[in-house]
């Protein structure tokens, strides 16, 4: 992959930001308890910031490809053995026999890994004079990976991923320039890792809408995925749902490798799996498909409780209403 190396300054990142001299962290909680509490999440200061924070890396990786240049600082690199490290433990904790296809057991002893250590990952990535961070920030990383009770997985989880990027860009870690390398490295490699999970330990899709659904396990690489893809030369969305295209494109744009995965773990016609990206496909333009798909997002995630119940509040995303 193409990159541009940065070179590190010291004495820059050894600064508090201003907003965070005299901060008190705290370690995230539930808030969302009942239905009516979805109308303080609309509200909150955390919603706001978490949309801004997926409006902003969509603008960002518009008409971009994966395989661009773009600048990969110190602190993706750090993300990027961090997540490295993730994927080795899957590695080391292959799935046990049982009599249930679905939900491996070993998934339970892999994320007890993480339980354990998720402080210490996270404090690799954060410097020292920002360690009071890391209890908070680390809450959002064991959020990320799937539920070990129930060994599922979805857009809850992937939503906890984006609070994790976006707290450290609010401590001031990542910055505007590391955009590109934000999606296309890091959550990148966060999708790799956990399509290795769902396979490994086969992990049950959380709160599936079956083929109703946009996809059983994610959703913003669709939206992410689709910008890049706006304005492309001879890419439209009608070419998706031809495997030649995708084979040829997939490394290249998050979309399409969405596609392949799909494709690699499901039998049948496309149309009949995947209905609601069958029909996205007829959409003639990827703006178009790329407006839907937040407004899809805000629908069917984000305003859902089943999706938004887990979600938790610090104080980098807090619940208390947005300042006008």
């Amino acid at each position: 992959m193409a990159e541009k190396q940065q070179q590190q300054t010291g004495h820059v990142e050894d600064e508090i930001p201003p907003s965070l001299v005299g901060h008190t962290f705290i370690v995230p909680k539930k808030e969302i308890n009942m239905v009516p509490d979805m109308m303080k999440w609309k509200r909150s200061q955390a919603y706001t910031d978490y949309m801004g924070f997926v409006l902003a890396l969509n603008e960002g990786v518009k008409g971009k490809k994966l395989t661009d240049d773009y600048k990969v600082s110190e602190v993706i690199h750090k993300l990027m053995s961090l997540l490295d490290t993730l994927n080795r433990w899957i590695d080391e904790m292959p799935p046990v026999d049982q009599p249930s296809r679905f939900g491996n057991k070993a998934f339970r002893t892999w994320y007890a890994k993480l339980d354990k250590e998720a402080e210490n990952l996270v404090s690799t990535v954060i410097p020292v004079h920002l360690s009071a961070a890391v209890p908070e920030v680390a809450v959002y990383l064991k959020e990320s990976v799937g539920n070990s009770t129930r060994i599922d997985y979805g857009t809850g989880h992937e939503a906890a991923f984006a609070a994790f990027l976006c707290c450290l860009c609010k401590i001031g870690i990542l910055k505007v320039d590391d955009q590109l390398a934000i999606v296309f490295r890091v959550f990148n490699r966060y999708l790799e890792v956990m399509r290795k999970l769902q396979k490994t330990y086969r992990m049950e899709p959380a709160g599936s809408q079956g083929v109703w659904g946009l996809d059983d396990f994610q959703f913003l690489p669709f939206i992410w995925g689709s910008a890049q893809l706006i304005d492309h030369s001879i890419l439209e969305p009608r070419h998706f749902v031809d495997e030649k295209v995708v084979n040829e494109h997939h490394k290249d744009y998050m979309f399409l490798e969405c596609i392949l995965f799909i494709t690699e773990m499901k039998t049948g016609p496309f149309a009949e799996h995947s209905n609601q990206l069958w029909n996205i496909s007829a959409v003639p333009a990827w703006s178009k498909v790329n407006q839907g798909l937040i407004r899809m997002y805000k629908a069917e995630c984000l305003e859902k409780f089943p999706v938004i119940q887990h979600f938790k509040f610090g104080s980098l995303l807090p619940i208390q209403p947005v300042k006008s």
